[in-house]
């Protein structure tokens, strides 16, 4: 059995987390489009996801 990891632990942050996502994906270049994004490659959809992750870290550091 597969097991969905990628839930939102706080369903009210959805809404928050699509509009990062899509920012993210805006400063790489990255034409998103809300809904199913399966057309993506895969070096597209990693990008999105590690400015994700760059911008995650950055605003963690700013608030030590």
């Amino acid at each position: 059995m597969s097991k969905k990891s990628n839930r939102i632990n706080i369903p009210e942050a959805r809404e928050a987390m699509d509009k990062f996502k899509m920012e993210a994906a805006n400063e790489v270049g990255v034409n998103l489009k809300q809904g199913y994004n399966g057309d993506l490659s895969s070096r597209e959809a990693g990008s999105v996801g590690g400015q994700m992750v760059k911008k995650m870290i950055e605003s963690y550091e700013k608030n030590l």
